[in-house]
């Protein structure tokens, strides 16, 4: 008996709806893309399920999806006989955004038609880009496996809601019927729905028909009658898994929209590498670099992975097993022959055949980034650009290509004078002074606070680049990249800044001269501000500021003491080494005062200044407002 109710659609869905129709006018056909890729992946699905329950066929083992045009009604209809839904499903699937951060999604939309679609395309449009060109969408389907009388129907004009009907359905597979605008109707065009499906569907592995028209009896050029021919579905595509074809015959352009077909994405990939592998193991990966980051990039509980297929048969999407989370922005799919085809996510995870193509697959990958940088320095940028956040995470993960991977990473330097990060450690290596042994480096808050930073200033003085680090991730990074090709990564805010040959004898004469001479000066800021710091030292890494903080060797820097306190753990007091410049005006001046307690006032106001320029904040800000005010004003009696 047939059951009919209405629903209301998600907010999230009713959002999606009026942006598509709004952003997407431009790339209307992409439709027909969504639709027959969504119909292809639900014979995939059926395929995967008929492993173990062959009864799922139902006697109909040819997996196809049909389209065809109705100029008079002026209808598109997609139909396939793949693994169809159940009625709780057609309301899951076709009523709500089963996604992670949705609302952030649509936070992020501007208002800018052509920017938004970019975002649109990466949160995948699926089945809703049937509105792009439709007034009204029907869809009839049946699950496979379930009882002819438990088809259903759903309806929606793309408004507030749809309708969810209980029919008759002999065949299994889902069909949706477009019912087009008025202004859409070219859509309803054999020629025109061809043209698409060739230009977007050519490498979906099962056959995409149409309707051929059959050709009445006729005389031919020897005069010799012609018989008649029947109208025919005939596939429009190769219809051949393109992953297994020859590299030599496979065009760009038919790379860039399997990428797209894979992906969702709506721009090109940026690179990609197809390999096919024989000997003791036997697969075929073909992977793609995005060209753009999605959106969803840093949700914890994004699925990503490859699509793996064993022997051509689709098994399951992000098969995360097959990639390192550092190179999560990895697309496509690996097609092996050692899994069996039962294999599940369970086997996959304590698999030897896993674990070794896992390490082959991060090696092709390392290797298609390292070509990218050394043949296009402008294409690598605009990687760099989208993923080198995520790929910084990969020291840390990752110790077996811990090198290879600290060779592709990018940073700002004093080299560039500007925040882009351009400079590489081996651009860094050829620039080294001679008898420089350690890449130095600082990290901070933001460009600007690294730049400027004093710590900066004798290496300045001296010509020595300095690797300007101010990223979250980078204190991260930097605890587990200590060398790189058997260069000592060194903090210059860490400890002694010991310059080795860098230094001449003179330079260490005059600063052990000046420790000598700043004796009694050092021990008075010792007393004034007693166990706020651990020490007092004569510094020489500043030539232009009076004084720093310093965190000492092996102690925890300011940096990651914020990373810490940002994700809620306990951290130690850690007290700073307080580093005196004795050449400058003000150190000399205060060492002519008498009056110990204002002495003491100027001491508190120095270690201030010195704590603000290294971590950008205090524990106490209204405090040191309250002293400097003091200190101005006392100094205008």
């Amino acid at each position: 008996m047939s059951h009919q109710e209405t629903h209301g659609f998600q907010t999230e869905v009713k959002q999606l709806l009026q942006l598509m129709i709004h952003s997407l006018y431009s790339n209307k056909e992409i439709f027909l893309r969504e639709l027959v890729s969504n119909a292809a992946d639900a014979a995939d699905k059926l395929r995967y399920l008929a492993l173990t329950n062959d009864a799922l066929y139902e006697g109909d083992g040819e997996l196809r999806v049909r389209v065809s045009a109705d100029k008079d009604k002026g209808t598109v209809t997609i139909e396939d006989n793949g693994v169809g839904m159940t009625r709780d499903g057609v309301i899951e699937h076709l009523g709500t955004i089963a996604k992670s951060g949705t609302a952030e999604f649509f936070k992020n939309l501007s208002g800018d038609s052509a920017r938004d679609s970019q975002l649109i395309g990466q949160f995948g449009v699926g089945f809703y880009s049937a509105f792009i060109v439709a007034k009204k969408v029907e869809v009839f389907t049946r699950a496979a496996g379930h009882d002819a009388d438990e088809g259903v129907k759903w309806v929606s004009e793309g408004e507030g809601n749809f309708t969810v009907e209980t029919i008759n359905k002999a065949d299994r597979g889902t069909k949706i019927v477009l019912h087009l605008r008025e202004e859409e109707k070219e859509f309803a065009d054999d020629w025109r729905l061809r043209s698409i499906i060739t230009k977007y569907s050519d490498h979906i592995s099962i056959p995409v028909e149409m309707w051929q028209e059959g050709s009445p009896e006729r005389e031919g050029e020897d005069g010799e009658k012609v018989p008649a021919t029947e109208g025919q579905w005939k596939a429009m595509n190769k219809a051949t898994a393109l992953w297994m074809r020859s590299k030599s015959e496979i065009s760009d352009e038919e790379y860039q929209e399997f990428y797209k077909h894979i992906s969702h994405d709506f721009a090109d990939a940026l690179d990609w590498s197809h390999n096919k592998v024989e000997g003791n193991q036997e697969y075929t990966s073909l992977l793609y670099i995005p060209s753009k980051a999605p959106w969803d990039l840093w949700h914890r509980d994004r699925k990503h992975g490859l699509k793996l297929f064993v022997q051509r048969v689709f098994i399951m999407d992000d098969a995360e097993q097959f990639m390192p989370s550092y190179l999560r922005f990895v697309q496509g799919l690996i097609d092996s022959n050692d899994l069996p085809l039962n294999v599940s996510r369970e086997i996959l995870q304590d698999n030897k055949v896993t674990r070794t193509l896992r390490q082959a697959l991060t090696k092709r990958v390392l290797s298609m980034l390292e070509k990218l940088a050394k043949d296009d320095a402008d294409k690598y940028q605009q990687f760099w650009a989208e993923f080198g956040q995520v790929l910084k995470e990969g020291p840390a993960e990752d110790f077996a290509n811990r090198e290879r991977i600290a060779g592709l990473l990018r940073f700002a330097s004093t080299h560039t004078g500007n925040a882009a990060p351009t400079v590489s450690l081996d651009d860094y290596i050829a620039r080294m002074k001679e008898g420089q042994e350690r890449i130095y480096y600082i990290v901070a808050d933001s460009y600007e606070a690294a730049a400027n930073s004093p710590h900066l200033e004798l290496l300045r003085k001296k010509g020595i680049e300095v690797l300007l680090l101010s990223e979250r991730i980078d204190e991260w990074l930097i605890n587990h990249l200590n060398e790189y090709k058997e260069k000592q990564l060194h903090s210059v805010t860490r400890g002694d800044l010991d310059l080795g040959a860098l230094e001449d004898e003179a330079e260490k004469a005059e600063h052990e001269q000046a420790v000598k001479e700043a004796e009694s000066l050092v021990q008075r800021f010792k007393s004034a501000l007693g166990n706020k710091v651990k020490d007092v030292k004569v510094t020489s890494r500043l030539t232009d500021t009076p004084a720093c903080v310093v965190a000492g060797e092996g102690e925890m820097s300011s940096q990651m003491i914020k990373l810490m306190q940002a994700a809620g753990q306990p951290v130690p007091e850690v007290k700073p080494t307080f580093e005196l410049n004795p050449a400058h005006p003000l150190v000399a001046r205060l060492g002519e005062l008498q009056d110990e307690q204002v002495f003491g006032e100027w001491a508190e106001l120095l270690l201030g200044q010195a704590t603000l320029s290294e971590k950008g904040s205090l524990a106490d800000p209204s405090a040191f407002i309250k002293l400097m005010n003091k200190m101005l004003l006392d100094s205008q009696q």
